[in-house]
């Protein structure tokens, strides 16, 4: 009996002392999760946000110990469900978001009710991805000089496609057209699908698009590859050339990715913890493999490591965006 009583002391003092120390940090207790944790993904299921966060989402609650939900709330480009990241105040709250919410968003629509730099707190760099110049299959040039020679030519007869104003592969491709000398026009489409279909028509020319959407397409002889937006080669899609080792456009870099963030306002304890978590998780062998088959080269960075992204990428497609006058329709 004794021997129990002083177990229990022990055990009291140690809750004491670790409560004292979370209190002098004006943090929440230890107890932290104390219900499950909801992880917001703004578009519907089955989207890329949407696989990540579910991929994520059961290791999570094997090492917090509590359910781990994903919530999805599309619309507006994800910035429904981003809102409602910044504005709660539950502490159990955080996102899987894309590039756009996190980095450009209130500079593409000033009316946006969050601003990504002010509101959220950076958890962690989960995957990036390049995008791939995709053409149609009819267009001349049989290397990317070529190709590049041929659509400078055409100018503005030539267009391009995107899922929708503002997002990376538009905003993209206005930053290739400076750096390359070629002018085809944009025409926005609902998705990635519908481009691809008005690919393979010869409705459009060209595309910036996902390495793992086109190449199936690519493989099939209906479209083809001009080159990757990375410096190197992708290991998600190693068989395709850069633009900038094609010597088309020397430096040229530009990636897709998704992350996880929390508001603002949760305490920093709580963000430093499920910042470690994520990052070990997404680089872990068996999250690693998943995420890679959806196509994502794993990051796994710190919080530092996310907002060193979030403030450059801000800064490269900010200065496009202001440039060329794109706004968010």
């Amino acid at each position: 009996m004794k021997t129990d009583i002083s177990r229990r002391s022990v055990l009291a003092l140690g809750m004491a002392a670790t409560g004292s120390a979370w209190a002098q940090t004006n943090a929440r207790p230890p107890t932290w999760p104390s219900k499950p944790v909801r992880i917001l993904v703004g578009f519907p299921g089955g989207s890329t946000p949407d696989l990540v966060a579910r991929t994520i989402a059961e290791p999570m609650s094997r090492a917090l110990g509590q359910p781990v939900i994903v919530d999805n709330r599309p619309g507006a480009g994800g910035n429904i469900a981003a809102d409602m990241i910044v504005k709660s105040t539950d502490e159990h709250t955080i996102g899987v978001m894309i590039n756009g919410n996190m980095t450009i968003a209130k500079l593409l629509n000033p009316a946006t009710p969050f601003d990504p730099l002010k509101d959220l707190a950076p958890l962690s760099l989960i995957g990036t991805a390049p995008l791939l110049l995709t053409a149609a299959a009819s267009t001349p040039g049989r290397t990317a000089q070529e190709f590049f020679a041929a659509a400078r030519q055409a100018g503005d007869k030539w267009s391009y496609g995107t899922p929708g104003v503002g997002t990376v592969a538009h905003i993209g491709m206005e930053l290739l057209k400076t750096k390359s000398g070629i002018n085809p026009v944009h025409v926005p489409y609902p998705g990635n699908p519908q481009v691809i279909n008005a690919m393979i028509a010869g409705q459009i020319h060209l595309a910036l698009l996902p390495p793992g959407l086109a190449a199936a397409q690519i493989r099939a002889g209906k479209l083809k590859a001009i080159g990757v937006t990375s410096t190197g080669r992708s290991s998600l899609a190693p068989e395709f050339p850069s633009l900038d080792e094609s010597g088309v456009t020397r430096g040229f870099q530009l990636e897709i990715w998704n992350a996880a963030a929390a508001p603002a306002s949760m305490p920093k304890p709580i963000v430093a913890r499920l910042s470690a978590l994520i990052a070990d998780i997404s680089r872990s062998p068996e999250v690693r493999a998943k995420l890679f088959q959806q196509g994502w080269q794993v990051a796994g960075t710190s919080a530092e490591g996310l907002a060193n992204r979030i403030k450059a990428d801000t800064a490269l497609l900010g200065e496009v965006i202001r440039t060329r006058g794109i706004k968010a329709e």
